[in-house]
């Protein structure tokens, strides 16, 4: 591939920077994210310009746009820390990341709510099992003994020796 001229090199740079003030607005194309990647597609230009390149002694050298893309960096991490979210993906992944971890704490909690009143339910039924059986045997007691009277039964709806107001 041949060099670049001057003057292609700063129609280049003229739509780096006009992507990247797209991109850093949050106007993102479809699929795309505030990224180097999407810049250089935005901007026409191939991403490889971002980077260093080698020389042939195995010495490095700038690539022809890395001070933009050092800018685009700069820039959108200064976004970030002022709380701005560019990409709007982003924002929602990160909403989403805190819906779920909120939502694994209540389960936990629910977990636990259920464990005890199992465990509860286990205890009452046993107790109530252990009272049943007392009372069986208690009256079969009294039966073989024969020395129990009932009560008379109440009449429907009154008190059997009147009112205590």
């Amino acid at each position: 591939m041949g060099r670049i001229s001057d003057s292609g090199r700063a129609r280049n740079e003229d739509a780096i920077r006009a992507a990247m003030d797209r991109l850093l607005r949050g106007e993102l194309p479809p699929g795309g994210k505030c990224d180097l990647k999407t810049l250089a597609l935005e901007s026409g230009v191939t991403r490889t310009g971002f980077y260093p390149k080698k020389n042939r002694d195995g010495s490095t050298r700038p690539g022809p746009y890395q001070h933009l893309a050092e800018e685009f960096e700069r820039r959108l991490t200064a976004l970030r820390q002022a709380g701005e979210t560019v990409d709007p993906r982003a924002a929602q992944i990160e909403r989403l990341k805190a819906q779920v971890a909120e939502l694994k704490d209540r389960v936990a909690k629910q977990d636990d709510v259920v464990a005890d009143l199992t465990e509860f339910k286990t205890a009452a039924i046993s107790q109530l099992a252990a009272q049943h059986d007392k009372i069986t045997r208690l009256r079969e007691q009294a039966a073989a003994l024969g020395n129990i009277r009932q009560l008379p039964a109440a009449r429907g709806g009154t008190a059997p020796y009147g009112s205590c107001s």
